[in-house]
């Protein structure tokens, strides 16, 4: 197949020949939906929303029965309903706005039809934080640390998020040679291609949920605001700036700028990362009082 010529980078892309040595998606037999009756059919992404969103808040009510929990059961629970909101209508609102706002001009109504997916993490982010602030002025809660304690169960979803992603075959990474690439045939051709929707559940899930809750259990940054929120933001950026290195660029949004070779993406993690780092930072210096014993009413 030659060279693809990109700029003044060349690509030798002979490999594709030999095409048939990589695994080939439809032969793992994977099916978006888990279920399907009738005309009903339960989607693996659809899942993994649900299980997402009851595993972090299951994971944030064992970590309240430490002492200087900065919210009790009660605050849980409006967090939890207030989430959800957040995160479905963010999420399909960013998508819609952000990923394919042409077609749902022309047909509104089908921006209600969250069932056959299309959701945006970044707009599903915007609706936590938002979803978090309103139950934290509610309650006279400290918002910091209360994101400290989301952010340690948010990589629960993220992980199965990009594993349905893989099941779903979308969201494939770039033409590669690797022994472990693999061909989506959804992509419009037969060329091996990374499993970029692995990395990431392995970078922004597995590993960050790790990393987050080895911080949370086995040191005191938990009392340091902002800190396990801002490890969260800096953990996130890294990952999608390496991911995007390998990851099939978005077709609904502008990807190069400038000449720097960065992608819209790689862009778009530099302020998470900013905004990262000046938490853990200053994360210290906000180090609060807290009461020297455990309890679900325990506010700090």
């Amino acid at each position: 197949m030659g060279e693809e010529i990109r700029g003044e980078k060349t690509l030798d892309l002979s490999f594709v020949a030999s095409a048939s040595n990589y695994i080939n998606f439809n032969d793992l037999g994977l099916s978006p939906n888990l279920i399907e009756f009738g005309g009903f059919a339960l989607r693996w992404y659809s899942l993994a929303y649900i299980v997402g969103i009851f595993a972090a808040y299951w994971l944030v009510r064992r970590m309240i029965r430490l002492p200087g929990a900065p919210m009790a059961e009660r605050h849980t629970d409006d967090l939890l309903f207030w989430s959800m909101l957040g995160v479905i209508l963010g999420g399909r609102l960013g998508y819609v706005l952000f990923y394919n706002l042409e077609a749902y001009v022309d047909s509104p109504l089908n921006a209600l039809k969250l069932w056959e997916g299309g959701m945006s993490f970044h707009g599903g982010l915007v609706g936590v934080l938002l979803a978090a602030l309103w139950v934290c002025r509610r309650n006279g809660l400290s918002f910091l640390r209360v994101m400290d304690y989301i952010a340690v169960g948010v990589p629960v979803g993220m992980l199965l998020g990009r594993l349905a992603n893989f099941i779903n075959g979308e969201l494939w990474g770039r033409v590669t040679d690797v022994p472990w690439a693999i061909i989506f045939p959804a992509s419009g051709s037969l060329d091996p291609r990374h499993p970029s929707q692995l990395y990431q559940a392995g970078l922004e899930g597995l590993l960050l949920l790790v990393l987050l809750n080895w911080l949370f259990w086995r040191t005191q940054v938990r009392y340091w605001p902002g800190f396990l929120a801002g490890m969260f933001a800096i953990g996130l950026g890294l990952a999608r700036f390496a991911v995007e290195f390998v990851r099939e660029p978005d077709v609904q949004r502008l990807q190069m700028v400038a000449d720097t070779g960065l992608s819209m993406g790689q862009w778009l993690t530099l302020p998470l990362i900013a905004v990262g780092v000046w938490a853990v930072v200053t994360a210290k210096g906000r180090r609060q009082r807290v009461e020297p014993f455990a309890g679900t009413d325990s506010v700090a």
